[in-house]
């Protein structure tokens, strides 16, 4: 056993590979199933045990130096193949990618915005995360009010007179706005909002808004349907009429529901309309008093009109999705069908 071991050292010195297939040869013939080292550690159950502490030290040893001779060689080899290999041209053209689509969300909101742009509105934002104030309060929500049941509210913090909360609209973005800008006031708050709702195919507790404000000397209800009914026409087409139902808003006084005619059958009835005719896009209303005067404005000398509407909502209108859910699941096959939707 002594001569094996001195012998495969003094072959292990001057053992030279020139690819990592003789490499391989190499390592099977000392260390696999059957190798040289493998053989010799199964002849040492039969080393008597006076001896088993020297040849044991020499055999870890020997296999020790067989394995680092056999990384050095792997690496020389890599290194050879490297060096010699074929030559990157940097100069050649790159690989094709493909692109990914913009979101249907993120093209509708950016065409909402552009059309009221077109009719002179600015673009505000503010915080999602906001306080009781500025969401409910400033908006004519006393506390213990019945109408803040209408809004499942996530609640950040609790136990002091404004909390922290997930903003339920964009309105409170139109209250910092009437609280930093001067008169007269335009603007649309685009942005996202969380309501503590059951997701279904017709709600979630994530969507986005975009709110409209108007405030000035002498703005009028007749303002309010008319800027409503641009919007329609430029968003669902040159045809598209509006109907406006009473509804009710603690923030607006009269406050309306606006439909528009149904752009699929274009009146006549189907299951996009449920056979009305009419599909509902948003809630508008004149400013309450009560509100212009939490921000400090006068509102006998002033008045103004908001709206707001679903993102998600128009988007379904427009492109006849059946389902709110597709959304928010990142399902490359119903992202792709917007690759072709012209950029806005």
């Amino acid at each position: 056993m002594k001569e094996d071991i001195e012998r495969i050292l003094s072959e292990l010195a001057g053992l030279k590979c020139q690819t990592e297939k003789e490499v391989e040869e190499a390592r099977v013939r000392l260390l696999g199933k059957k190798g040289e080292v493998t053989k010799l550690f199964e002849d040492f159950r039969t080393v008597s045990p006076e001896l088993k502490r020297e040849f044991g030290q020499k055999l870890n040893l020997l296999k020790k130096a067989v394995t680092e001779k056999l990384e050095e060689l792997k690496g020389s080899v890599a290194s050879s193949s490297s060096a010699g290999g074929k030559k990157e041209d940097a100069t050649l053209p790159g690989d094709p990618m493909t692109l990914g689509s913009r979101h249907p969300v993120s093209i509708a909101r950016q065409e909402i915005i552009n059309i009221f742009r077109k009719f002179g509105y600015d673009v505000a934002e503010g915080p999602e995360i906001e306080d009781d104030y500025h969401v409910f309060e400033a908006l004519n929500f006393p506390p213990n009010h019945p109408a803040r049941d209408m809004q499942d509210t996530f609640f950040v913090s609790t136990g002091h007179p404004n909390p922290l909360l997930l903003r339920t609209h964009t309105s409170s973005v139109q209250v910092r706005t009437m609280e930093k800008q001067s008169l007269p006031i335009r603007v649309v708050c685009p942005g996202r909002v969380f309501r503590n709702e059951a997701i279904s195919a017709r709600a979630h507790c994530i969507f986005h808004q975009i709110e409209g404000l108007y405030v000035d000397e002498n703005v009028t209800f007749a303002d309010l349907k008319q800027a409503i009914l641009l919007f329609a026409r430029e968003m669902f087409g040159a045809e598209t009429e509006i109907r406006m139902r009473p509804s009710y808003f603690p923030f607006t006084e009269p406050s309306a529901e606006v439909d528009v005619s149904c752009n699929i059958c274009h009146g006549k009835g189907c299951n996009i309309c449920k056979g009305t005719g009419w599909l509902e896009i948003l809630g508008c209303g004149m400013v309450d008093p009560n509100v212009l005067e939490a921000s400090g404005i006068d509102s006998h000398k002033y008045s103004g009109f908001a709206f707001g509407m679903g993102v998600e909502r128009i988007a379904m209108l427009k492109w006849q999705v059946n389902d709110l859910r597709h959304y928010f699941e990142n399902d490359m096959r119903f992202l792709k069908e917007f690759n072709t939707c012209v950029e806005v």
